[in-house]
């Protein structure tokens, strides 16, 4: 686990190059993650009035192709970057290995089940 706020830290601390690779990512996929809502909700709830908001709208947006990768970005970037941080919530609590490795299946699939569910109601418009 690794506790630095800066890179040069947690080259230190990092007990292998695939620890160090998520804190990485945590930060960059945090920042990307920030931008991708901020950009969802501009076009979401300000560019649209509350009266063009309706169903069929909204399934007219997502028959773009680029509509569907951008919320699959924010999908597949969520879900990572929260499944990471839960990991990383789960080590540094759960002292006993084997409930441990319970909960870290448990987790992962919740995770992978909401993937596919998310996955399948983008591709499904």
């Amino acid at each position: 686990m690794i506790r630095a706020r800066t890179l040069t830290d947690a080259r230190q601390q990092a007990h292998s190059n695939s620890e160090l690779n998520w804190w990485l990512f945590m930060r960059v996929s945090g920042l990307i993650l920030v931008f991708l809502i901020l950009g969802h909700m501009y076009m979401t709830f300000l560019q649209v009035s509350e009266m063009d908001a309706t169903f069929d709208a909204v399934v007219n947006k997502l028959s773009s192709p680029a509509w569907k990768l951008y919320d699959f970005l924010i999908l597949s970037l969520g879900l990572l970057h929260g499944a990471n941080g839960l990991r990383y919530v789960l080590e540094d609590h759960i002292r006993s290995r084997p409930n441990r490795a319970w909960l870290k299946m448990l987790m992962y699939t919740i995770i992978g089940l909401l993937f596919l569910y998310g996955t399948v109601g983008l591709l499904a418009i």
